[in-house]
């Protein structure tokens, strides 16, 4: 029914649209609509394209139909070369439950796996109260790792704490002990 595959520029409408979708949707994402600008999804696309990993889920019939997205890259800084971080997913409301972004995780688990060995952990942050993508996230073997106290302002006179959560890559070649051994 899905498939997945790597985004491309061409895909900045479908995606851009997809945000602006999802975030129109109570608990999509944390951004409100109008926080999805043209720039923030220019921005991340770029990160993702030189410095990480970007995907794309579409339906059998259309490649160019994005149901789905999923990005990560690395931060800037070169002690964080290992890490993959600010992971953002977004699945469209009419397909949720139904496999897509379950899809999208394992195919960039199974990219890091693959092709970035040069990866050893991928971090995301979920809401506390969002238990159904807490309990999604441990189940593809996502660990909790703290928690960040009333980070979120749910703007109804509460603060929510943000959950950290890491996923490790079983196949992360270290380069420095690579070298050492050279």
């Amino acid at each position: 029914m899905f498939k997945v595959r790597a985004a491309e520029s061409k895909d900045f409408q479908a995606i851009f649209n997809l945000y602006k979708k999802v975030a129109a949707t109570v608990g999509g994402i944390s951004h409100l609509e109008e926080e999805i600008s043209e720039a923030y999804i220019k921005n991340f696309m770029l990160k993702a394209q030189y410095n990480g990993i970007q995907l794309v889920v579409y339906g059998d019939s259309d490649p160019e139909d994005v149901l789905a997205e999923i990005h990560c890259y690395k931060p800037s800084q070169s002690v964080f070369a290992h890490v993959l971080t600010d992971l953002t997913i977004v699945v469209a409301p009419e397909v949720q439950g139904k496999g897509a972004g379950k899809l999208l995780f394992r195919s960039l688990q199974q990219e890091i796996k693959t092709n970035r060995k040069d990866i050893l952990r991928v971090e995301l942050i979920v809401r506390e109260t969002n238990f159904r993508a807490i309990s999604f996230y441990r189940s593809i073997d996502f660990r909790i790792e703290g928690r960040f106290e009333r980070r979120i302002d749910s703007r109804n006179g509460r603060f929510e704490s943000d959950i950290p959560m890491a996923w490790f890559n079983s196949e992360f070649e270290n380069p420095y002990l690579k070298r050492k051994e050279d």
